[in-house]
């Protein structure tokens, strides 16, 4: 924990901070109230340590510019001349306890028992609120509302190792939702009811990211101004979710599988070992054997990942389920939006289908959020969605759009590929499958083979 120490004892308040940083917190100081609301101000600090009688200024008075400054605080108030009177009238301004100089290390322990409880608490307030946040702007997520057996597969892996302590690597395209699986592991597994943080590896310089992740002392850089805990701390026995690890910087490498073998690590500028208990979730669009072949990512580190390994399919690969998706976003941001809307044409759905999502799930959730907002009508229609679908069946010229891209006949794709993305443009355009089979110029057993081999159930 960080300590404020108010006193203008000089030597009681250096004999404070040392008591406090003999148990292995931190501590700064101030002579004043003044000083000290100046020092709330610029930093953060979990607890206060406020003297009764600070010289010309009352501490009770300081206690309430605390108060207004920083209403959830925990501040304690100690005084040369305590009693009950004083206990109670500091209590009732919001003091969380009281000390009586001069303590006994015995008795500080009391408190500080009673701090950490409280501030643990405060901590599992934040998560929930900060769970509740996340799960209602994930309610728009269609991930688990799925019959593709890729998917069905990729799900059983995961929910599977949700309940080992083995890390987890979810690799997959950029929109996939490797993040909303990787909170799905968590909130599945024993952990559930611990803090679940995440890292976004390619967000910060090195420096920055290493202290981000593993904390630093004060003054190891420029703008050290004090103690840091890395989040490697903030997830102290829950999980470290390592978004789009193929990005992390060589140099940080060697710490994070040191990390993952011994459970230990250091902050910036400290040499002191200290052991972490998380459990370990990374995610990346990235291609990891590549880039271990290139030299930019570690072959331990990438094998001390890869104990669980799932990919998540492109949203390309999961037609059975991608009208269904369309239908989950529309549902959820008619009801934001406050419309009511019946549904797609059967052009859009038709657009829909033949479009190649290149973005994947937040392609597909953008271009919906959009059409629910330009609908003028109880039903989507081709117009609402964004211009990269109006192009959905080609580009007017006798083009087919595979894999979210126009392509001419005699272009460099299979013809493997290109039948399958006949197909289920004819199937899309058709009433039925004894018209499309009639269009495609094969029976009915035939397509129905051909809808199974790529994945059309």
């Amino acid at each position: 924990m960080d300590f404020l120490v108010i006193d203008d004892d000089k030597t009681f308040r250096d004999a404070t901070c040392f008591v406090i940083e003999e148990e292995g917190h931190y501590a700064e100081s101030a002579a004043s109230g003044q000083v000290g609301l100046t020092q709330l101000k610029e930093e953060k600090f979990d607890a206060v340590l406020l003297d009764m009688n600070l010289g010309p200024e009352n501490g009770l008075d300081v206690l309430v510019e605390i108060q207004n400054l920083h209403p959830d605080l925990a501040v304690v108030m100690f005084t040369a001349e305590g009693s009950v009177k004083t206990a109670v009238e500091a209590m009732r301004r919001g003091a969380m306890d009281f000390l009586e100089k001069p303590f006994r290390r015995e008795q500080f322990h009391t408190v500080l028992a009673r701090l950490q409880r409280f501030r643990q608490m405060g901590q599992r307030i934040e998560r929930l609120e900060r769970e509740v946040t996340e799960n209602k702007a994930q309610q728009g997520e269609p991930i688990f509302d799925f019959t593709t057996s890729a998917m069905k597969a990729v799900m059983d892996v995961l929910t599977r190792a949700a309940s080992t302590p083995a890390s987890v690597l979810i690799l997959g395209e950029s929109g996939t939702g490797k993040s909303v699986a990787a909170r799905a592991v968590h909130q599945n597994s024993h952990l559930a009811d611990k803090p679940f943080v995440t890292v976004s590896c390619p967000s910060l310089s090195k420096e920055l990211l290493e202290s981000e992740l593993f904390g630093h002392v004060k003054g190891c850089f420029t703008g050290a101004i004090k103690d840091h805990w890395g989040k490697v701390r903030a997830a102290e026995g829950g999980t470290l979710f390592l978004d789009e690890i193929g990005d992390l910087p060589m140099e940080i490498q060697p710490k994070l599988l040191r990390l993952l073998q011994e459970r230990e690590y250091e902050r910036l500028g400290e040499n002191v070992i200290r052991q972490a208990n998380v459990r370990i979730i990374a995610a990346t669009n990235r291609d990891l054997k590549k880039r271990v072949t290139d030299g930019t990512f570690r072959e331990d580190l990438y094998f001390r990942l890869n104990v669980i390994a799932v990919e998540m399919p492109p949203l390309r690969d999961r037609q059975g389920d991608l009208i269904r998706f369309a239908e989950h976003y529309l549902k959820h941001f008619a009801s934001q939006c406050g419309r009511q809307l019946s549904g797609f044409s059967e052009e859009a759905a038709m657009r829909i289908r033949t479009h190649g999502w290149p973005g994947n799930l937040r392609e597909l959730r953008n271009a919906v959020e959009r059409a629910v907002i330009m609908a003028q009508s109880e039903q989507v229609t081709p117009a609402d969605l964004p211009a990269d679908l109006h192009g959905a069946n080609g580009n007017g010229n006798g083009d087919l759009a595979v894999d979210g891209n126009c392509v001419r006949t005699g272009a460099l794709v299979s013809l493997e590929k290109l039948e399958e993305v006949h197909i289920r443009q004819v199937v899309a355009q058709t009433k039925s499958l004894v018209e499309a089979a009639q269009v495609l110029g094969i029976d009915q057993a035939t397509l129905y083979r051909k809808r199974k081999r790529i994945g059309m159930e």
